[in-house]
């Protein structure tokens, strides 16, 4: 299995979404805000360095700004 995301606007996103359907895909219709998160967590993903950082020292960089 794998999995296609295509961003466009909404006239051509219907055509699309019928051909994949014709094609026996599955289409899930995303909002902007569930995009985001989903590329926001893609990129989480790929930084992790996998050390942990104590409550204080975040707390102190914010402050700094």
């Amino acid at each position: 299995m794998s999995t296609l995301l295509i961003k466009t606007d909404n006239k051509n996103s219907k055509i699309l979404a019928q051909l994949a359907k014709h094609l026996g895909g599955d289409v899930i219709s995303l909002s902007d805000t569930q995009f985001e998160d989903l590329m926001l967590g893609t990129l989480m993903d790929n930084v992790k360095t996998g050390t942990t950082v104590s409550k204080n020292s975040i707390l102190k960089k914010l402050k700094a700004k």
